[in-house]
């Protein structure tokens, strides 16, 4: 039995014709070669099995081929080219960086360039995953990727160009690889199956290279896993099967239910669908794509973008000219943030099942009106005006007390007005008085009665008058207080500071601080002495800077207590540290020296240590 090579493996190209959806960078190659303009250094960089490695390989085979072809191939039978398919070639090296990354890497890499080859004219280093050398291993690479001899070609391959250095990719001749389109792969399975002898229909192919998304790898392992699974036998059925696909006619039934506003047949669809495993998220981020699709159906121009399994075409287009396009970017957005939300919803089958019953009742929410003339549509006409912002004018002060003076209730009423209604009915208003009598016309200055004030007049803005003196704002009160303070406030006569009154206030605020359980604030007030220095003035001496942070933490406070205290604004104290003398520590004995100390006052204690011959613990 002959062991088995995937088919990755197997039929991975050898030349640059045989490379699949990358014309764009072989016909390059291979003009480079033939006109002998070839770089020192390349950077191949694209997604995942899309050829980088391969194309690298091939470029490498070829700049050393004795017997190149007319249009710049390799002969695959010169010595160079066998030694090379064998993987004997000592001019080909390839390092790993995504295992060899460090900087001792790079040095014996380096130091393998300095020795020419010894037969063909190049040697080629391939660095694959290159975006993983470190970036101390980039710096070491630098020189030698700058200047390299002439019989040296660096080939770099990386799938994360971003993370290469600027300095690296300015010494490169740069190749972007793009995404091998789903035509091209099927073409490129379909040969495969012809020289396999397995049976493919071009649907199973078509969702294979959906599934693959550009990656002619991935595809070719697909390919393998499912010949194992039918025996050779690949259909459309058994590959959704495989590929845990749900069937498109799930999703035309379910875009039915909801047109036909039926809840229920959705639930109950979904829940067939949840029985056969497919979870949540897959439903959702399938049906969503199943939408666009249809969307994509409605402009001609756009149906090119349609990216369909062969045969289902003519079935999106038919179903796009029975959907409008208002109930289809709505299903989009209620698709799109029920996937967003989908992974933070703790019950993940209600979550999709919200999203269903949106779905449903799309369309009773979606109205839109035409016009039958003009065919324009009718916007919605606002049924409230807008409403202008109540303001109520300010009173003078002097008004309020020429009010405060008369002690007259009704002249204060006559004082508050209603709000204006709106600004453009100022002129329209008319004054209204509590006892909806006509306002009396107004008099000169000098025939006014004394305390009366009249209503504004029209051109200055009429108002209504307001009926009750119930409220009144915070502007209103604050002029009360400004208008009657110093009235009958007597002025409080400031006491003398003596060295009692002092102590006595000084007692009453270390009571108010221990009943809140300042207690150390408490010891230190009660260590502090005291000092008038004069009626505005006195002194606090402390000794210690601690103390003065304690007494300095309740500053604020204890000046304003005697400030309420002596009836004295302008009190102040000041702070003194007079530091104590200090008192002699006696040091504390040791145990030896404490038994030294002993036998000089008892010397028998010794000798009865050494009778007995007793060893003493220190």
């Amino acid at each position: 039995m002959d062991k088995f090579i995937v088919s990755a493996r197997k039929y991975r190209p050898q030349n640059f014709n045989t490379v699949v959806g990358q014309s764009h960078i072989t016909t390059t190659l291979k003009n480079a070669i033939r006109n002998q303009q070839l770089a020192h250094a390349f950077l191949f960089c694209g997604p995942r099995g899309v050829g980088k490695t391969t194309c690298a390989r091939i470029l490498a085979k070829t700049i050393n081929c004795l017997n190149l072809t007319a249009d710049g191939e390799a002969c695959n039978t010169c010595n160079s080219c066998v030694s090379f398919d064998q993987g004997t070639s000592l001019n080909i090296h390839e390092l790993d960086a995504a295992s060899n990354n460090s900087v001792d890497d790079i040095r014996a890499l380096v130091e393998q360039v300095r020795f020419a080859p010894q037969a063909g004219k190049y040697k080629v280093y391939i660095v694959d995953e290159v975006h993983m050398l470190s970036a101390s291993a980039f710096n070491a690479f630098l020189k030698t990727l700058e200047e390299p001899p002439l019989y040296a070609i660096f080939i770099l391959a990386t799938t994360e160009k971003h993370k290469i250095l600027p300095t690296i990719l300015s010494r490169c001749q740069i190749f972007d690889f793009k995404r091998i389109t789903n035509n091209d792969t099927v073409e490129h399975l379909n040969e495969i199956a012809d020289k396999e002898d397995i049976k493919a229909e071009k649907a199973a192919l078509q969702v294979i290279a959906q599934k693959s998304e550009g990656c002619m790898r991935d595809s070719l392992s697909i390919l393998d896993k499912i010949v194992s699974f039918t025996n050779g036998n690949v259909t459309y059925r058994n590959t959704l099967e495989h590929l845990n696909i749900l069937d498109h006619d799930y999703y035309y039934k379910l875009l039915q239910t909801q047109l036909d506003e039926d809840m229920a047949g959705s639930i109950l669809l979904y829940d067939e669908i949840n029985r056969k495993g497919f979870e949540g998220d897959l439903v959702l981020n399938g049906y969503a794509e199943f939408i666009r699709n249809i969307l994509v159906c409605q402009n001609p121009k756009a149906a090119t973008l349609l990216d369909v399994v062969e045969g289902l075409q003519s079935k999106y287009i038919e179903t796009a000219k029975k959907v409008s396009a208002a109930y289809l970017v709505s299903a989009l957005n209620i698709l799109n943030e029920a996937e967003i939300n989908y992974k933070m919803a703790r019950n993940k089958r209600l979550h999709v099942e919200m999203a269903l019953i949106k779905l449903s009742f799309l369309q009773q929410a979606i109205q839109l009106s035409y016009n039958n003339e003009s065919g324009a549509l009718i916007k919605k006409k606002r049924v409230n005006g807008p409403i202008a912002v109540k303001a109520e004018p300010l009173q003078s002060l002097q008004i309020k007390s020429l009010v405060a003076s008369n002690n007259n209730p009704l002249l204060e009423a006559k004082l508050y007005v209603e709000p204006k209604l709106a600004v453009n009915r100022v002129s329209e208003a008319k004054p209204v008085i509590q006892n909806k009598k006509p306002v009396k016309e107004a008099l000169p200055l000098d025939e006014k009665e004394p305390g009366v004030m009249e209503p504004l007049t029209k051109n200055e803005g009429a108002v209504s008058i307001a009926p009750s003196l119930a409220k009144k704002t915070l502007l209103q009160s604050l002029r009360d207080k400004h208008v009657n303070i110093g009235i009958n406030e007597n002025v409080k006569e400031v006491l003398p500071i003596t060295e009692e009154s002092l102590k006595n206030s000084w007692k009453c605020f270390t009571e108010k601080l221990k009943k809140e359980f300042k207690n150390s604030v408490v010891t230190v007030f009660n260590l502090a002495e005291l000092r008038v220095v004069n009626d505005n003035h006195f002194s606090i001496t402390v000794s210690t800077s601690l103390e003065q942070k304690f007494i300095d933490q309740e500053k604020m406070t204890l000046l304003e207590y005697f400030k309420d205290c002596f009836n004295n604004k302008n009190i102040g104290f000041t702070i003194h540290i007079i530091e104590q003398p200090k008192q002699e520590v006696v040091s504390t004995l040791t145990s030896r020296e404490k038994y030294l100390k002993m036998i000089e006052q008892y010397p028998m204690i010794k000798e009865l240590k050494d009778r007995l011959k007793l060893e003493l613990d220190y």
